[in-house]
C-alpha cells in the first residue's frame, strides 16, 4: 500500500482524513461476519448465464404449483376427518403463522441470495451441514420416482371416466368378487368391499397378496407412466423458460374445477352435514398432542419445506425481488386451497353419509383411498357422473404435474450448479440433461407399475415422506437459523431488498420454528410404526429395505460433515470452527469468494472509488 510522504494544503489534509476514515470503515466491515457476507453478493449477483424467470409472476405461480399438490386434496381432508373436523383448523392455522410462513421465507431468502440450488447454497452457508443440501436433492429425486405413480393412477382413472356408466359404479364387472357391494351400510359385513374399492385394487392395480409376490408388469400402467414422464419432460425441458409458461395453466385451472365441484356438491342432499363436520370444532380433540403435531407436519409437508424445490426455484429470481410478497402469496394460497378442498371433500362426505344412512364420522376414509376410492364412489351417484369424474381427475393431473416440476428441477439445478461445465461438454444441451434425469426416474419407477406396485409405493412413501423428511427439516433449520444465523440471514435480505425482516420473523427463526420442529421430530420417533398397507404388515426384510431407502437421503448429512472436517486444514478445533463459518470451503480452495471491496454492499451507501484509486 502506498502512503503520502508530504501533505500540503487544507484540501490534501481533508482528503487524507477522508481516506483514513474510509479505510477504517472498511476494516470494521471486514471484521463483521454479517457485513463480510454481504460483500459476497457482488460475484454471485453477476453470475454470467444464470437464467431468470421472464416475469416474476411466473415464479409465484410455480411456487404455488409446487406447494399446492395432491396432499391438499387428500392428506389435509383426511387429517381433518381423523382429528375431529373443525378442531384441526385451529392448530393448522396457528402452525401456518408461526412455522410455515417463516420457514418458507427463510428458504426463499437463502436461495435468492446465494443464486444456487440447495446443495451449493447450504454448502456456502454452513459447510459443516452441506450434506443437508445433498439430502434434499436425494429425497426429492426419490420422491419424484414414485410421486409420478399417483399421476399415472390419475391418468388411468381419467381415461376410464370417458364412459357411462362409470366402471366403478356397479359390481357387474369381470374383476368384481362375490363380496362386492354397491355401498357400505351398518348392516354390511366387514369383509365386504365397495365396487370402487374393487376397481382400484383388482382392476387398476391387479395387486398381489403381498410384497413377497411380485406379479407381472401392468402394461397399461407402464404406458401411462411413460406418458406421464413425457408430459413432464415437455413441460420443463427448457428450464424456467418453459415451466414459467406451463404454470399459468397448471397452477390456475385446478381452482376452476374445485369451484365447479363445490357448487355441484353443496346442492347434493346431506352435503351440509359434511360441511358442519368440517367447520364445527370438536374442542376435546385440541387436548390431544397428536392433533397439534399432525397440523404442524401438514403445514411442513404441504408447503414443501425441506425438499429444496422452492429454494432451487428462488435461485432464478431477480436479485432484488420482493421475497416477502412471494412468501405470503404462496403459503396463504396453499392453505386456502386446502380449506377449499376441505369444503369440496366434506360436502361429498355428507352426501355419502346421507346415501348410506350413517354419520359422517363413521365413513371409511384413508389417505390415497380418499382420492381413488371414496370420492369416485361419490361421483358414481351424482348427476352427469362422467363429467365430474373427468374434471376431478384432470385437476389431479394438473396438481401432480406442478409438484413434479419442482422435484425434478431440484435435481437438474443441482447438477447444473455443480457439474454444469463437464455435463454440457458431454450432453451439449441442457435439454439432454433433463431427458437423462427423467429417463432415470422413469426406469426406477417401473417396480411401481407391477402387480406388487402398491406395496412398493406404500413402503417408499412411509420411509421417505415420514421418516426422512423430519430429520432433513431439523438439520436444515439448524444449519440456516442456528449456524448460519438469523443475523446473517437478515443482512442478506437487507442487501437484496433494503429492509431487514421484522421482529416476528426473527423470533420465529430463533426460537419458535426450531422448538416446534424438534417436538415434531421427537414425536415422530416415539410414535413411529412400521409400514403397513390396509391389514397387510410388511415382513422384516421389507422393513429393512424401507430403512435403506430412508438412509439414502439421511446418510448425506453425516457424510457431508465428515468430508468438510477432512478437507479443512488445521487442528480438529480449528476445523470445527471453520466448518461453521460461511464460505470456509471456498476460501480454502482459493476461490475469490469475497469480491473486490469496490463492489460495495447496500450498507455502504457512499459511493467509493475503485480499489487501486482509493489506496493511492
Amino acid at each position: 500500500m502506498y502512503t503520502h510522504n508530504v501533505l500540503s494544503g487544507n484540501s490534501l489534509a481533508s482528503h487524507d482524513v477522508w481516506a483514513q476514515s474510509v479505510k477504517s470503515q472498511r476494516r470494521h466491515r471486514q471484521k463483521d461476519p454479517t457485513l463480510e457476507m454481504e460483500l459476497n453478493q457482488g460475484k454471485m449477483d453477476q453470475e454470467p448465464g444464470r437464467p431468470t424467470w421472464n416475469r416474476q409472476i411466473e415464479f409465484t405461480l410455480a411456487g404455488i404449483g409446487c406447494a399446492v399438490g395432491l396432499g391438499n386434496i387428500w392428506r389435509f381432508p383426511y387429517l381433518c376427518y381423523r382429528s375431529g373436523g373443525g378442531a384441526f383448523l385451529v392448530p393448522y392455522l396457528l402452525m401456518l403463522l408461526v412455522m410455515g410462513i417463516p420457514l418458507l421465507y427463510m428458504e426463499l431468502i437463502l436461495g435468492q441470495y446465494m443464486r444456487r440450488g440447495p446443495v451449493h447454497a447450504l454448502a456456502k452457508a454452513c459447510p459443516l451441514l452441506k450434506g443437508v443440501g445433498l439430502a434434499t436433492v436425494a429425497i426429492s429425486f426419490i420422491m419424484c420416482t414414485y410421486y409420478n405413480i399417483i399421476i399415472t393412477w390419475g391418468l388411468y382413472y381419467l381415461f376410464s371416466s370417458f364412459q357411462s356408466p362409470l366402471p366403478w359404479q356397479s359390481c357387474n364387472n369381470t374383476w368384481n368378487t362375490p363380496n362386492c357391494t354397491d355401498h357400505i351400510n351398518p348392516n354390511t359385513s366387514s369383509h365386504s368391499s365397495t365396487a370402487s374399492q374393487q376397481f382400484f385394487n383388482y382392476r387398476m392395480l391387479e395387486r398381489t397378496g403381498g410384497v413377497e409376490e411380485s406379479g407381472v408388469l401392468r402394461w397399461e400402467l407402464f404406458l401411462l407412466l411413460l406418458l406421464a414422464w413425457i408430459l413432464l419432460y415437455f413441460c420443463i425441458f427448457k428450464g424456467v423458460k418453459s415451466t414459467g409458461k406451463v404454470v399459468y395453466f397448471t397452477a390456475l385451472f385446478p381452482y376452476v374445477i374445485l369451484l365447479a365441484l363445490l357448487i355441484n356438491n353443496v346442492q347434493l342432499p346431506g352435503a351440509m352435514e359434511g360441511i358442519r363436520f368440517f367447520i364445527i370444532p370438536n374442542w376435546e380433540k385440541l387436548l390431544e398432542l397428536e392433533v397439534w403435531v399432525n397440523a404442524a407436519a401438514q403445514i411442513f409437508n404441504s408447503i414443501g419445506i425441506g425438499f429444496g424445490s422452492l429454494m432451487a426455484m428462488s435461485s432464478y429470481n431477480n436479485f432484488n425481488n420482493n421475497i416477502l410478497k412471494d412468501t405470503l402469496v404462496i403459503s396463504i394460497t396453499n392453505s386456502l386451497t386446502s380449506i377449499l378442498a376441505g369444503f369440496v371433500i366434506f360436502s361429498a362426505f355428507g352426501y355419502m353419509s346421507h346415501l348410506q344412512d350413517i354419520p359422517v364420522s363413521e365413513l371409511a376414509v384413508d389417505g390415497p383411498g380418499l382420492v381413488f376410492v371414496v370420492y369416485p364412489q361419490a361421483f358414481a351417484t351424482m348427476p352427469v357422473a362422467p363429467l365430474w369424474a373427468i374434471l376431478f381427475f384432470f385437476m389431479l393431473l394438473c396438481l401432480g404435474l406442478d409438484s413434479q416440476f419442482a422435484m425434478v428441477e431440484v435435481m437438474v439445478t443441482s447438477l447444473m450448479d455443480g457439474f454444469g461445465g463437464p455435463l454440457m461438454k458431454f450432453l451439449r444441451h441442457k435439454e439432454m440433461l433433463v431427458l437423462a434425469v427423467c429417463s432415470t426416474a422413469f426406469l426406477l419407477g417401473i417396480p411401481h407399475v407391477m402387480q406388487v406396485g402398491i406395496y412398493v409405493f406404500q413402503l417408499m412413501d412411509h420411509y421417505t415422506a415420514i421418516v426422512s423428511l423430519m430429520f432433513l427439516a431439523f438439520f436444515e433449520v439448524l444449519a440456516i437459523c442456528g449456524l448460519y444465523g438469523v443475523r446473517r440471514l437478515s443482512a442478506n435480505l437487507k442487501e437484496m431488498t433494503g429492509n431487514r425482516p421484522n421482529i416476528f420473523f426473527r423470533v420465529c427463526w430463533m426460537f419458535v420454528a426450531p422448538l416446534l420442529i424438534t417436538i415434531i421430530l421427537v414425536f415422530t420417533i416415539i410414535q413411529f410404526k412400521p409400514a403397513r398397507y390396509e391389514d397387510y404388515v410388511y415382513p422384516p426384510w421389507a422393513q429393512g429395505i424401507g430403512w435403506v431407502i430412508a438412509m439414502a437421503s439421511i446418510i448425506w448429512i453425516p457424510l457431508g460433515a465428515l468430508h468438510t472436517l477432512w478437507v479443512l486444514p488445521g487442528s480438529f478445533t480449528e476445523r470445527l470452527v471453520k466448518s461453521i463459518t460461511p464460505y470456509a470451503l471456498e476460501n480454502e480452495r482459493g476461490g475469490d469468494t469475497y469480491p473486490n471491496i469496490a463492489v460495495i454492499s447496500s450498507l455502504g451507501r457512499e459511493t467509493e472509488k475503485p480499489h487501486i484509486q482509493t489506496n493511492l
